[in-house]
């Protein structure tokens, strides 16, 4: 964000006083020579003031702070923006977050792919899981807890999408269809089991320490499935935020989960009912009722996994909701040929992925 100019005669007569650097206050770096983003369009030659990771305003910094930045860098025409956060992302550079491996062997492909995901301006993000066994989601799921990135360990990990295993096989995309759960009979229960989540009851959960919280923070699931829509509140007590995905779902019932407290649409258009004048299914959630909050969705805009013209009607109708995700999965970064997701094996060609 930048702001307008401010010369001395419109300066504050009496501004505060000089506070005194600490030792410990992070470096004002000032970057030049960049593009950035401004009232919706790319602005060139423009500056930019950061500290500590945040976007500042230099004019209140120069006047209050009565300093010159620490550091200045030029960005070369560069286009500079804030750091992106995946929230579906299932492998990269040959690391499948859904295949389990030994401690020491997970743990290193996870700083591969944390590392190299900050060449792709991705500084945070949820490390996704596809439908599994119960027995993976135990072994992989204690690695994915939430943990903060640096410039040398790499992005930070938000906390586990787990995509699946309680879908409509009906929806089931690339996802392995032995291992879905055709319903979660015992409620909170069913998925404590199948995903290992810590604490008895959601009321447990919430006294957990940070250190010990669960590291599933999304699950994407079928709302229509048998005892996943009585689950949802108490879902999100444990702190966790559902997401309808996969599925087959009327408007009536995803808008029953919406109003239980499902918040999120996994990948938008995909892996659902097509738009129905009559009935909208999950589409319909971005024209919901004024007594219902519209979900955030997430969005593949690859040209490939949804039309332009699809993205840009999702945009216009819920312009706050979208979150832009890519899916991707270990081939990513890495050269065309034949990889793994979860089980199955696909091809990559050079612009898609698509099972063998």
């Amino acid at each position: 964000m930048q702001y307008p100019l401010q010369t001395p005669a419109s300066a504050p007569a009496s501004p505060e006083p000089h506070t005194p650097i600490r030792e410990d206050e992070p470096k004002v770096i000032k970057i030049t020579n960049c593009k950035i983003l401004k009232d919706h369009k790319i602005v060139e030659n423009d500056a930019i003031w950061v500290q500590g990771g945040k976007i500042i305003d230099p004019h209140k910094f120069f006047w209050y702070q009565k300093r010159l930045p620490d550091q200045v860098l030029d960005a070369g025409g560069l286009l500079i923006v804030p750091g992106f956060i995946e929230a579906q992302i299932n492998g990269a550079f040959g690391v499948d977050f859904s295949v389990p491996s030994d401690y020491e062997t997970y743990e290193k492909d996870l700083l591969k792919v944390n590392r190299g995901l900050l060449k792709y301006g991705t500084t945070s993000y949820c490390p996704t899981i596809v439908s599994s066994s119960a027995s993976v989601y135990h072994k992989v799921l204690s690695h994915l807890k939430p943990r903060a990135g640096s410039a040398t360990t790499g992005a930070t990990i938000l906390g586990a999408h787990v995509e699946g295993p309680f879908i409509n096989e009906a929806r089931i995309g690339a996802h392995e269809l032995k291992v879905l759960q055709a319903s979660a009979n015992s409620g909170y229960d069913d998925f404590k089991d199948v995903y290992g989540l810590e604490g008895a009851t959601p009321e447990d959960q919430g006294k957990l320490s940070q250190e010990s919280q669960n590291s599933v923070k999304i699950i994407t699931c079928a709302p229509e499935l048998e005892g996943i829509m009585d689950t949802i509140p108490d879902l999100v007590k444990a702190g966790i935020t559902v997401s309808i995905g996969h599925s087959m779902a009327n408007i009536s019932q995803a808008e029953s989960a919406v109003a239980k407290g499902a918040k999120f649409i996994t990948h938008l258009f995909n892996a659902m009912p097509q738009f129905h004048h009559r009935d909208p299914g999950v589409i319909g959630l971005l024209g919901s009722r004024l007594d219902l909050p519209r979900p955030y969705y997430g969005l593949i805009c690859d040209g490939i996994h949804v039309h332009p013209n699809s993205v840009k009607i999702a945009y216009d109708s819920h312009p706050e909701g979208v979150v832009l995700v890519t899916d991707a999965m270990s081939a990513m970064g890495l050269a065309p040929g034949n990889y793994h997701l979860g089980n199955m094996n696909v091809t990559k060609d050079e612009d898609r992925v698509y099972i063998a």
